[in-house]
């Protein structure tokens, strides 16, 4: 019996959890104007790739990949630097989960009902939040690995 109701609360959280597809970066750089009030994308060398210089959210270039709250010289709140801090890096999928409800994110992904984000804007369009989420993510380094499989090598063909 305790089995069964634990499957069943395994379930229930998997089919509460939002299903993002998967974004269109195109469609995202257009949708990235709603961000860029707060937020620039601006490669090593200092040149603007996206947005405006702003500085009151972080500079989200090579957002992907990076470890959450660590952005050099940038003041985050508790909650993401205890979810940095835990290991955890940005997926392109978790990304657009997160810009629909960065509370809501940060709560579920801490197990901390008090977690907090200081981003209160949310892209509560899934569509629109995995365009801005692919759109980043053609910023990163490297293109993140789709779960469960290896990036390729440095020079190694994809298909």
């Amino acid at each position: 019996m305790k089995t069964k109701l634990t499957a069943l609360a395994v379930l229930s959280t998997v089919l509460a959890a939002p299903a993002f597809a998967a974004g269109d970066a195109e469609a995202g750089a257009k949708v990235f104007n709603k961000c860029q009030t707060c937020h620039v994308v601006a490669n090593e060398a200092g040149e603007v790739l996206a947005g405006r210089n702003a500085k009151t959210g972080p500079n989200l270039y090579g957002v992907v990949g990076r470890a959450a709250g660590t952005y050099p010289e940038f003041k985050y709140g508790e909650s993401i630097v205890a979810l940095g801090a835990s290991g955890y890096t940005w997926t392109e999928a978790d990304l657009a989960v997160y810009l629909a409800d960065p509370a809501a994110f940060l709560k579920d992904k801490l197990g901390d009902d008090k977690a907090k984000s200081k981003m209160v804007f949310k892209l509560t369009n899934e569509t629109e939040a995995a365009n801005v989420a692919a759109f980043l993510a053609s910023f990163s380094a490297a293109p993140a690995a789709a779960e469960g499989e290896a990036a390729p090598a440095e020079g190694e063909a994809t298909n």
